[in-house]
């Protein structure tokens, strides 16, 4: 049940529901797996804005191999064509950054405008986000325009599998996977 929901904000009762278990009983899985690391629960950033915010975890698997074989991928050809490659895609380059940052100050940001940003930390440079997509070239995103404008971050990473680099707007730049370790100076990690 979790490889389906992964990537995505925890609804207990949805999954209490397909599985003929009360809500608790969910939540009690979900951290029994979250204590054995076999499960990332991404807490929302609850900061008192002006907007009604998610209050609920993103959940991730966080081994990517586990995930697949979960979802019977037997290779990259048929994730890249799977519908959950975004979401793969997501929790992968989530668990390298967060290797990186550590995990204290994350969360995710999320309004039920639906305005979000995978990846927001809290570092000692300041407020930093980070957004995940699998496609080749994105580009600037009404939820990317909100973020910067509600969270105030220093700058915002578009973290894509491509490998060229290069500025959306004047506070966020899109960059490769392999690019993350030059971060390591401006974030202060």
């Amino acid at each position: 049940m979790t490889a389906h929901y992964h990537g995505q904000i925890w609804n207990a009762t949805e999954i209490a529901g397909s599985m003929g278990v009360s809500p608790p009983t969910t939540r009690q899985y979900l951290d029994l797996l979250t204590g054995a690391f076999a499960i990332r629960q991404l807490a929302p950033m609850t900061t008192n804005l002006s907007k009604r915010l998610v209050k609920a975890p993103k959940i991730y698997i966080r081994d990517s191999g586990i995930f697949h074989a979960l979802l019977a991928i037997p290779d990259m050809g048929r994730l890249q064509s799977n519908p959950k490659y975004g979401a793969s895609w997501e929790g992968f380059a989530l668990e390298h950054v967060l290797s990186m940052t550590g995990e204290r100050h994350a969360a995710f940001w999320s309004t039920h405008g639906g305005a979000e940003l995978d990846l927001i930390v809290d570092m000692p440079k300041g407020r930093f986000g980070f957004e995940f997509k699998a496609a080749g070239s994105p580009g600037m995103t009404r939820s990317l325009h909100e973020a910067l404008k509600d969270l105030k971050p220093k700058r915002i990473w578009v973290v894509t599998p491509g490998d060229k680099a290069y500025p959306l707007h004047e506070k966020v730049d899109v960059l490769p996977l392999e690019g993350l370790e030059g971060l390591r100076k401006t974030i202060g990690v």
